[in-house]
């Protein structure tokens, strides 16, 4: 490892500043390695770049850089800012451990990794310490006017964390989802299962425009909702409900989206926010003449069904951005034996590739007993793992995964072409909108080594990917001389 990659794994190690990345030299290619046992982690060194003839290795898999293919333009990738993460970050760290994690997780060019996309939760989800909603009145009874309305409980983790964040990295987009409508909204009369009254549908569009006028009111702008977290699952323990195709479009059509073009019309929508395996979900939504309309993007989950739904449903709707917004990872399979490359080449490359512009994955940060959490889902991890006692920082897979595109990969960057490859080796390239650079991500999920010729124009470099392996490539799309 030369200077530079030292330095860069002791500020992963130290959360200590560096200097921000220039541009490569025009015949280097820097790459960046990680490995799924961590021995190697995000650890830097310069391949040759050339020009004219090259007789690369026969056996390497080659793969053809098209930067005149251009596909969609990057948003970021990211991770969701929970109660749980919040409350760690806010209250199990001290200021400077606190200040140096935000730097390394939001900050770019000061060791950082860039993280420029961000979830919140509009009341409780499962990773939260107690089940609540923005609006609980006394007793339960109705109260359509919003009067008890409040972030209260948001003001001593959530909206402290997250301004912390905008300070590091003030071009942050975060959107936002709803777990539950309130209790007495619902015809449970609890936030735990159940569905939406249709005579709270008004209600419910002005608590969510409600929340996001009173999260702007505390400098948190939010630029994008979804109307609803999972709508096809009413989970038994934790805040849920059911919300399905017909009553989503109806509510979008009839009640947000209007409510939406009159109060925040920069406001986007989202729909769908859950799994792969229902496509025909969104597709309805986006058919409706009222709702599609007002729906900018379809936001996918991946724990049902194959990444490539997202594309035939992007296809049948081109003017409709796409988002992959929630991927816990955690010791379940097929995630345990899948490691870090499979967090990459399905939830970085993978969605990419099937036109996501945003990458999130769930917790950005859970304590060393995959908590807090109030119901739900007990083997998730974070991105990081806060100890609780002493507010030491461990990265997982799901950091480095994200960290070898955001580090990267930068805001309004494109998704250029390349050639999709087999035999475990799967990539996707971009190329920076800032300075040209262009910017590969290849993983390698073979239990061996795998050779690769990367092809741009003219100029051609290779490298051999180690065993369960990741690795960013960033060269200057420049001509060498």
């Amino acid at each position: 490892m030369n200077a530079a990659g030292l330095l860069w794994a002791a500020c992963v190690l130290t959360g200590c500043a560096t200097p921000a990345m220039p541009s490569p030299a025009s015949d280097v290619v820097e790459a960046w390695i990680t490995t799924s046992d961590h021995r190697l982690a995000l650890s830097h060194v310069d391949v040759p770049l050339h020009t004219g003839a090259q007789s690369p290795d026969a056996a390497a898999v080659r793969i053809d850089v098209d930067a005149a293919a251009r596909h969609q333009r990057m948003v970021g990738f990211g991770a969701s800012i929970t109660d749980a993460s919040a409350w760690l970050i806010r209250h199990r760290m001290d200021a400077a451990q606190r200040e140096a994690l935000l730097r390394e997780l939001f900050g770019r060019g000061e060791g950082g990794v860039g993280f420029d996309f961000a979830r919140l939760t509009i009341g409780a989800s499962d990773f939260s310490r107690h089940h609540y909603s923005l609006d609980d009145p006394p007793g339960g009874t109705p109260d359509p006017a919003l009067r008890h309305f409040s972030i209260a409980p948001n003001l001593d983790d959530v909206v402290p964390v997250v301004r912390e964040a905008l300070a590091v990295n003030p071009g942050l987009k975060i959107m936002a989802s709803p777990w539950s409508a309130p209790a007495w909204m619902k015809d449970t009369g609890s936030l735990v299962k159940g569905k939406l009254r249709p005579e709270h549908y008004d209600a419910f569009a002005r608590y969510l425009l409600a929340y996001v006028e009173a999260y702007d009111a505390q400098g948190i702008p939010i630029f994008a909702l979804t109307v609803q977290n999972e709508p096809d699952y009413e989970p038994a323990d934790y805040p849920g409900m059911r919300f399905n195709a017909p009553e989503r479009a109806r509510f979008i059509g009839d009640h947000l989206g209007p409510l939406r073009d009159a109060r925040r019309p920069s406001l986007q929508l989202f729909d769908w926010d859950h799994n792969w395996d229902k496509p025909e979900e969104p597709l309805a939504v986006l058919a409706d003449p009222a709702a599609g309309r007002h729906v900018s993007a379809v936001a996918w989950h991946c724990y049902g069904g194959e990444v490539s739904a997202q594309t035939p449903v992007r296809d049948a709707h081109p003017d409709k951005d796409v988002y992959m917004t929630e991927c816990s990872g955690g010791d379940w399979e097929p995630v345990r034996s899948g490691g870090l490359t499979l967090q990459a080449r399905t939830l970085v490359i993978g969605t990419t590739r099937n036109w996501a512009r945003g990458v999130l994955f769930w917790n950005l940060a859970l304590d060393e007993h995959n908590g807090p959490h109030a119901g739900g889902c007990d083997t998730c991890r974070g991105v990081v793992t806060i100890d609780s006692r002493t507010g030491a920082v461990a990265r997982t897979d799901d950091y480095y995964a994200l960290a070898h595109a955001s580090r990267f990969v930068r805001r309004d960057a494109w998704r250029i072409g390349s050639t999709p490859t087999a035999d475990g080796v799967d990539n996707v390239a971009f190329e920076n909108s800032d300075d040209g650079s262009r910017v590969l991500v290849a993983s390698n999920s073979n239990d061996s080594p795998r050779a690769i010729a990367v092809h741009d124009g003219g100029r051609v470099f290779e490298h051999v990917l180690p065993a369960k392996s990741v690795a960013t490539f960033r060269w200057n799309a420049a001509p060498i001389g």
